[in-house]
């Protein structure tokens, strides 16, 4: 699949509206709009809350009063990554000038996506989705193009976006409206990355162009002396010195027409269990407990050893009792965060022998319990070869088998022992922001997802390797691998404590 970033980033806890994009300026080389558009509005969601005090994250059209338009990937905003689907705490605030005040507020009670990063041919071309509104808006809407506008043509285009490259800086984030006119080029003229069914925007050298915050936002044409929305951001663009990718909205006038009206409306996606899962970011994680655990010890989150902020354990060595502060949003079944804990200490983390991290949490297990949390229980016994397994990832749970148990993996300069080999013949394929989700048995969890082979090179970072009784070195690009976890309930004492010291505790304890 070809990478390119889009000007809205990607739906993960830590700084999700942009931590997958491109910098760039928000409508580049435009001013504040004089007047406001009935029916441009700006879309808020609750989760993820966007990284700026007025809550804006992307823009939307009003196409009817209980519908608006935007990108697929605005919309993609939810815990599972579901096409069609009921969000929580998504509005729009259209036919304002402003962010904050101004025009009207509804909320959005049903989201439908054109396309998703799965779907065959990803998301570029067809990032469109429509969102429903609870209450209609007496907002006047605007129409549809009519044909695809060619390169050449004036449009205008408008929106919130960043005024400047620095997400710490308040000031980056226009509470008013911007717009510019310029004309749309020849595909040729965006990056290489540009395909059929986008429209390029903007001047060639970036200097009039969306950006960042803008996605979701029209490109406007004049027909019949009004104005009609030929597409929507996408991205990316500005900040690259060049024009900004929009999808072309009026290839797929059928499908918005077919929603809208009621006669073509796909299905609610099945929304997967993902209870208990913790999104760490760019990992995963989970709150455990033993059979020892009281109800008023301080909880404990697992993940990799490779998941920590900040310095990694080196080889050999494990980090021991470490200051920590770290957000830790437990999901409910849907996905959404169920209960909001902090980790205040990294109890324990290596590399070596397995890959695993403890944190300690400001809430214990009572207190998780009392408000609904998901908690699961630590094994004390190994995973063995043939046993079947489910990979608790944030979106969704994969079905895995313990193909088989490896005696040694070698990966860079770390060694795990009696690594967990998945079957590759099942839905059970983690990649990149797979690390640290729990393999469960039931309700316990047995092991934890750490890596696989990205390429099929021996032994290097991203691609473990086998090594064998004799020395032998097997490398398969695409197989995955996890950790064993049984060893970490013979080192933990009272209080959701540690004791390396303890008889039968087997984990590395230089440090």
């Amino acid at each position: 699949m070809r990478k390119r970033s889009l000007l809205f980033g990607a739906a993960l806890v830590l700084a999700p509206f942009l931590s997958a994009v491109s910098p760039a300026q928000a409508i580049v080389g435009g001013h504040a709009s004089p007047r406001a558009y009935s029916f441009m509005g700006s879309f808020q969601p609750a989760y993820p809350a966007p990284p700026r005090p007025d809550g804006h994250g992307c823009g939307v059209e009003v196409l009817a009063p209980q519908w608006v338009l935007t990108a697929s990937h605005c919309a993609g905003k939810n815990p599972t990554v579901s096409k069609v689907g009921v969000p929580r705490g998504w509005k729009v605030r259209v036919g304002s000038l402003g962010t904050t005040s101004g025009g009207e507020v509804a909320e959005v009670d049903h989201y439908y996506r054109l396309s998703n990063y799965q779907d065959e041919g990803g998301i570029w071309g067809r990032d469109l989705a429509l969102m429903h509104l609870r209450t209609p808006v007496k907002a006047a809407p605007v129409r549809l193009a009519s044909a695809t506008p060619p390169p050449g043509t004036p449009v205008r285009i408008i929106g919130w976006g960043m005024t400047c490259d620095d997400v710490q800086d308040q000031t980056c984030f226009p509470t008013k409206l911007r717009e510019a006119d310029t004309v749309v080029q020849p595909l040729s003229a965006c990056p290489s990355a540009a395909q059929t069914g986008e429209l390029c925007v903007g001047s060639r050298d970036g200097s009039v162009a969306a950006g960042n915050m803008d996605s979701g936002g029209p490109v406007l044409v004049r027909e019949n002396g009004v104005w009609a929305v030929a597409g929507v951001v996408s991205g990316p663009g500005g900040g690259d010195r060049a024009p900004t990718l929009y999808t072309d909205a009026t290839r797929h006038a059928a499908w918005i027409r077919g929603v809208i009206s009621g006669t073509d409306v796909p299905p609610d996606d099945r929304i997967p269990n993902v209870a208990g899962s913790v999104n760490l970011g760019e990992c995963v994680g989970s709150v455990v407990r033993t059979a020892a655990s009281r109800p008023g010890d301080p909880a404990l989150l697992l993940t990799n050893g490779h998941c920590v902020e900040g310095e990694r354990p080196a080889p050999g060595r494990a980090l021991v009792d470490r200051p920590a502060d770290r957000l830790v949003p437990i999901a409910d079944r849907h996905g959404y965060p169920k209960v909001t804990a902090h980790a205040k200490r990294l109890v324990y983390a290596t590399m070596t022998g397995t890959d695993i991290a403890l944190y300690r949490l400001d809430r214990t297990y009572a207190q998780l319990a009392a408000k609904g949390a998901k908690v699961f229980r630590l094994t004390s016994t190994p995973v063995r070869a043939g046993d079947r397994l489910s990979l608790a990832y944030t979106t969704r749970r994969m079905k895995c088998t313990a193909e088989a148990v490896v005696g040694q993996l070698r990966e860079g300069g770390y060694r795990q022992r009696n690594a967990i080999r998945y079957a590759t013949a099942e839905d059970c394929a983690p990649g990149h922001g797979t690390s640290g989700s729990a393999l469960l048995a039931g309700d316990t969890v047995v092991g934890v997802h750490n890596t696989h082979n990205e390429s099929g090179a021996r032994c290097t970072d991203d691609n473990p390797c086998e090594v064998g009784p004799h020395g032998t070195v097997t490398s398969v690009q695409g197989r995955s691998y996890g950790q064993q976890v049984y060893p970490i309930t013979a080192c933990l004492t009272t209080g959701s404590r540690l004791d390396l010291s303890r008889r039968g505790c087997t984990l590395t304890s230089k440090r």
